[in-house]
C-alpha cells in the first residue's frame, strides 16, 4: 500500500480474508513471507487472518529512517485504517518483538493482545536491560545505522550471488545452531519458507536489518510500563541469540505480561508455538482479557 507520505509498505496475507486479524512483525532479517508453515495451516483452520508487514528497507517497503521504534506504529495504523481493521492482535518474532510492543503501547484501543516470540529487550533509555547484550546493540547500532544504504546493497548482492547455493548454505548454517534450532530447521518446509522469504525480500532492497539495528540502539519512544494491553511472551531457555534474560526483563516491566519458557528451545522456538499464539489471540478476542487461567497448557509461566 501507499502511505500518506508517499512511501510504500509491503505486506502478505495468510488465512481467510474474513478471519480475526493478527498483524505479524517478522524477525531481523526477514520479510513478509516469514510465517511458519504450521502457523499458516492453523490460521486457515481456526479462522485467523495473518497480515505480515515488511518494515522499511526490505521487500516492497521503502527504506526510511524512523526516529524511534514507536514511530513505526503510525505506519501500521495507516495500514489498519486502509484495511478497515478497528481491532487486531499483534505478534513479533525476534527483532519484530519491539515493533509489536510499539503497537500495543501506541494503539491500546485497537490492539487486543500482543505475542512476543524471543523479542529483544531495550538497549537504551529507562527500560534498558543491563548486560553485554545491550551494550553490544548500542555499539553495533551506532556503526551500521549510518551505513544502511551501502551495507544493504552489499547484502542484497551477496544473497543474489548465493541464491543457486541457497539450500546448501542454509544446511551448513544450521549445523552451527543450538540443538533446539537445529530441530526446527530439520523440517524441509521451514527451510523452504526461510529461503523463499529471504530471496523474495532481497529483490527490492535489503536495508531493514541495518535500519532495525539502528533503532534497537535508541530509546524506543515509549515506556514498557505504559503498555496496558495483555502481553504473552515466549522465550526458549537455550536461546543463544536473545537470552532468556531479555524475556524476564520485559515481563518485569509490563503490567499485564505473562512469560512462558520453552524448555530446551533455541531462538526459533517461537516458530513451534503456532497453536499457543493463535489460541492466545482467540482467547483475548472473545474474552477481552488474558489472565493466568487462560494460559495454554504445557508451558511454564514465570511471571
Amino acid at each position: 500500500m501507499r502511505l500518506k507520505d508517499g512511501r510504500k509498505l509491503g505486506y502478505a496475507e495468510f488465512g481467510p480474508a474474513a478471519g480475526l486479524p493478527l498483524l505479524w512483525f517478522h524477525g531481523t532479517p526477514g520479510a513478509r513471507r516469514q510465517i511458519a508453515p504450521e502457523t499458516r495451516r492453523l490460521a486457515l483452520k481456526k479462522g485467523v487472518r495473518i497480515i505480515c508487514i515488511e518494515r522499511p528497507g526490505v521487500g516492497d517497503s521503502t527504506p526510511h529512517r524512523h526516529a524511534c521504534i514507536g514511530d513505526f506504529a503510525n505506519d501500521v495504523g495507516e495500514l489498519a485504517d486502509a484495511m478497515s481493521l478497528d481491532r487486531f492482535g499483534v505478534a513479533g518474532l525476534s527483532g519484530g518483538g519491539p515493533f509489536a510492543l510499539a503497537c500495543a503501547a501506541r494503539m491500546p484501543d485497537r490492539v487486543v493482545v500482543a505475542a512476543i516470540l524471543g523479542g529483544v529487550a531495550p538497549a537504551h533509555g529507562p527500560d534498558a536491560a543491563k548486560g553485554a547484550a545491550s551494550e553490544g546493540w548500542r555499539r553495533v547500532g551506532g556503526v551500521v545505522g549510518p551505513l544502511h544504504r551501502p551495507l544493504g546493497s552489499l547484502l542484497q548482492g551477496a544473497i543474489y550471488a548465493l541464491t543457486p547455493l541457497a539450500e546448501q548454505c542454509i544446511k551448513t548454517f544450521s549445523r552451527f545452531m543450538p540443538p533446539g534450532d537445529q530441530r526446527v530447521f530439520a523440517d524441509p518446509l521451514v527451510r523452504e519458507m526461510f529461503l523463499d522469504d529471504l530471496i523474495l525480500g532481497s529483490r527490492g532492497n535489503m536495508q531493514a536489518i541495518f535500519l532495525d539495528t539502528r533503532l534497537f540502539a535508541r530509546d524506543w519512544g515509549f515506556r514498557l510500563a505504559d503498555i496496558r494491553v495483555p502481553v504473552y511472551l515466549i522465550y526458549g531457555d537455550a536461546d543463544t541469540i536473545v537470552p532468556i534474560e531479555h524475556g524476564h526483563h520485559i515481563a518485569s516491566r509490563i503490567p499485564h505480561a505473562n512469560l512462558h519458557v520453552r524448555a530446551e528451545a533455541g531462538h526459533l522456538g517461537g516458530l513451534e508455538a503456532s497453536a499457543e499464539i493463535i489460541d492466545v489471540l482467540l482467547t483475548a478476542w472473545h474474552k477481552g482479557t488474558l489472565d493466568d487461567g487462560d494460559q495454554p497448557r504445557g508451558h511454564k509461566s514465570t511471571h
